[in-house]
């Protein structure tokens, strides 16, 4: 796992100024962010298939928790991650349109936010994650998640979907399918979700913003 600090943008990513101004509008309106199409096509693309070139020794049973309380716990999730640490060109493309936005997130919503992890995740047949939060109320361990999906040709007998809850409720306000190119964003201490199973190989890539001086989880 590796957090990302200081990184310099590229000004490319200035390209991408209405998606990010369209998901700020959203997040301050309403907590999270849904947008379908959204990823980079080229960069989704390529993530993607790196995501399924990856080996079988690099993916790593997910845990819940974090260091010294990270356990493994496969009656609340069974999927596998692999971190990225910006050690190849496309790590760093991905590292770099992340950072783009939580530049313009720092200067539109001021919550911040100085330093961001992500992994690859990869669902097999049958895998899931139980309802949980990212980060509860008063620990502050992380501000905001975003999701972004990698599966092209997904369909709905796939299953795998990604539901969303508004807190303390068993609501569903969104339910989102993992389509090539979706993301997800959404304020981390307020909104439980969970993975349905999945049905087919599902590839996606999760990213937690922090600050510094918040306790990790």
């Amino acid at each position: 796992m590796a957090l990302h600090t200081g990184l310099e943008i590229d000004p490319n990513v200035d390209q991408y100024t209405s998606l990010f101004e369209s998901i700020v509008q959203d997040v301050a309106d309403n907590g999270y962010s849904i947008k379908t199409n959204a990823l980079p096509v080229e960069l989704a693309q390529k993530l993607s298939a790196r995501a399924q070139a990856i080996s079988d020794t690099h993916f790593k049973a997910a845990g819940i928790g974090r260091s010294n309380e990270l356990m493994l716990d496969t009656q609340i999730r069974s999927d596998e991650i692999c971190w990225i640490v910006g050690d190849s060109e496309l790590g760093a493309s991905w590292l770099n349109w992340v950072e783009g936005l939580k530049q313009y997130v720092n200067r539109t919503l001021f919550l911040g936010l100085d330093e961001f992890e992500s992994h690859f995740a990869h669902y097999s047949e049958g895998d899931f994650y139980q309802k949980h939060k990212d980060a509860f109320r008063g620990e502050s361990n992380r501000i905001l998640t975003l999701v972004a999906y990698l599966n092209e040709d997904w369909s709905e007998e796939c299953g795998g979907e990604l539901l969303v809850y508004p807190d303390d409720s068993d609501e569903v306000i969104a339910k989102v399918a993992p389509h090539f190119g979706t993301i997800v964003v959404f304020m981390s201490e307020e909104f439980p979700h969970e993975v349905l199973p999945a049905k087919c190989d599902r590839y996606s890539i999760a990213t937690w913003f922090r600050r510094k001086s918040d306790k990790l989880s």
